[in-house]
């Protein structure tokens, strides 16, 4: 098993395992986590471990990416949450961390996100040391611009992403993050 990188009062954070494929397959299968995200429900579970491989290619790349949340009570993976590092120019930026958050349905509206959330802004500002952390999501995802506000994300702007779609994007400065500590 990973070594665990992140606790929380509820979950453990580690680096995503090929074990995880079922519980990941749960999530990524289920069209409405998907509602927002503007890709296609999977359909078979070997698309879920070509994901996993990407991600422990980020790993190897850029010493970070999704990690596994995992229930601390039954091992549950319960979704993913972490930074995503952009090397490319991406909506005026680069070189940067983007907080990003995917769980099973059955774990919406627990706070899972926002206790994963506040883990890994605390770990980006801390650990990373980096200035500036970035989140997105669609302009009509109320429940994850609501947990974006908790963790203490402005929002700055709406830009179109690469097909035309209009994107919230979001912006936690180390400085804002200190204050409100």
């Amino acid at each position: 098993m990973p070594d665990i990188l992140l606790e929380t009062e509820r979950l453990l954070l580690r680096e995503i395992m090929e074990a995880d494929a079922t519980d990941l397959f749960e999530m990524d299968s289920d069209p409405d986590v998907h509602r927002y995200i503007y890709n296609q429900p999977l359909k078979q579970i070997e698309e879920q471990y070509k994901m996993i491989d990407m991600l422990q290619q980020q790993y190897r790349d850029y010493g970070i990416a999704r990690w596994a949340v995992v229930d601390k009570l039954n091992g549950e993976c319960l979704g993913w949450a972490g930074l995503k590092f952009f090397p490319e120019p991406f909506n005026g930026h680069q070189h940067f961390y983007e907080l990003g958050y995917r769980f099973k349905q059955k774990h919406w509206g627990k706070g899972y996100a926002t206790e994963a959330g506040k883990a890994i802004v605390d770990y980006g500002f801390t650990q990373l040391n980096t200035d500036n952390l970035y989140a997105m999501t669609d302009v009509d995802n109320a429940a994850s611009q609501h947990v974006l506000g908790k963790l203490g994300f402005r929002f700055i702007e709406v830009f179109e992403d690469e097909d035309g779609r209009p994107i919230n994007w979001y912006a936690l400065d180390k400085q804002h993050y200190n204050q409100e500590k």
